[in-house]
């Protein structure tokens, strides 16, 4: 795969670029996507860059039927000497690798869609927005094309790399959230799909968080699936707690998503000499922590909002105000440090920044 030539097909006309104070998540999309389509017989191929445009799909093709996909989220920022600035951009491939092997879909070049997302941001840089707290959010994605009604793998797929520039995730930006405590639904459990970045698990947590933002929570906070006691994620975040001093993090076991933020905080916590600890964490204990005066922090990583500290905890119709409702020094800390690397305000230490070059290595199609 990774001599496979790139085809670039030019756009007619390009659109007018949203101002940056009235972006919204996920909202706008730039001109250009780039796709490639696979076949058993001819493995990936047919890798180009066309204008923005939707796709025409069989309408017995199997992701509509089987859920046959996965997605990987990471974001494209502007650094101040002009530079467009990845942050651990194979990361997200190597785990839509572990995503592609637990839905059966056929493994990707990492090299390759790297390469190919080097080119299409250079083609869209002018989509990369300037003000702060905005970036390019980028979405790459698998879906089963094979037109076929049966339940077994596609013989077929398509991957899509879409661009959209973005402003804060959550209307409260780095401000705290509410997160409501859920006691009847459940997210996943292990040896099912949870560690997996697929659509399917996303739905089944709409119904939780519907009735979560009817209370007005932001978020809802799972607890594990088997005896709904042990603490799993917050909906697009994994999560942390700030317990008398030291910092707990529920451990990846099968069911929880190993979030590229969440290792990195981890890194930077354990850099800075904090106590990190990885472990089993009941929702109990954390309620007892706030009787006893200990939690002194609760926040959740991930790329779309990067940190988002927790103000308000909601667990059996009981609140619980953790950190009297404001932003906590060890959040802040973590927010400012993982967005000064990603804009290269501030040093990398580890070298977790990615430079989008001005090499190409495209064709034109035609």
């Amino acid at each position: 795969m990774k001599d496979l030539t790139i085809e670039f097909t030019g756009c007619t006309s390009l659109k007018d670029k949203p101002s940056a104070d009235s972006l919204e998540f996920g909202k706008v999309f730039t001109d250009y996507m780039f796709t490639m389509d696979y076949t058993n017989e001819k493995g990936w191929h047919d890798a180009r860059i066309i204008p923005y445009q939707p796709i025409q799909l069989d309408p017995a093709a199997m992701c509509f039927h089987y859920g046959q996909t996965v997605f990987e989220g990471l974001k494209a920022y502007l650094g101040k000497n002009g530079k467009v600035l990845l942050f651990r951009p194979k990361k997200n491939f190597e785990r839509m690798n572990r995503s592609n092997d637990r839905l059966c879909i056929p493994h990707i070049d990492e090299d390759f869609v790297l390469e190919a997302l080097r080119q299409l941001i250079l083609i869209e840089k002018d989509w990369v927005p300037r003000a702060e707290g905005t970036s390019l959010y980028i979405r790459p994605f698998i879906i089963a094309t094979e037109p076929y009604i049966g339940v077994s793998p596609s013989k077929s797929y398509k991957f899509l790399m879409i661009l959209s520039p973005v402003g804060a995730y959550y209307k409260e930006g780095i401000n705290p959230v509410s997160i409501a405590v859920e006691t009847e639904y459940v997210r996943a459990v292990r040896g099912g799909t949870g560690e997996a970045k697929t659509g399917g698990n996303y739905a089944a947590s709409l119904k939780a968080q519907e009735l979560a933002a009817k209370d007005g929570y932001t978020q809802v906070l799972w607890l594990d699936g088997v005896e709904q006691k042990y603490i799993e994620e917050v909906g697009s975040m994994n999560v942390f707690f700030k317990i008398n001093g030291e910092i707990i993090t529920p451990q990846l076991n099968g069911s929880i998503l190993p979030g590229i933020t969440r290792d990195s905080a981890i890194q930077l916590l354990k850099y800075w000499g904090y106590p990190v600890t990885e472990r089993r964490l009941a929702i109990d204990e954390v309620i007892e922590a706030h009787k006893k005066g200990q939690l002194e922090e609760i926040f959740g990583t991930g790329t779309a909002a990067v940190i988002s500290p927790v103000g308000k905890l909601l667990y059996k119709g009981e609140t619980y105000i953790v950190n009297d409702g404001e932003i906590g020094s060890v959040s802040k800390k973590l927010y400012k440090t993982i967005v000064g690397i990603q804009t290269g305000e501030l040093e990398d230490p580890f070298g977790w920044t990615f430079e989008v070059t001005e090499q190409r290595h495209i064709t034109k199609a035609g």
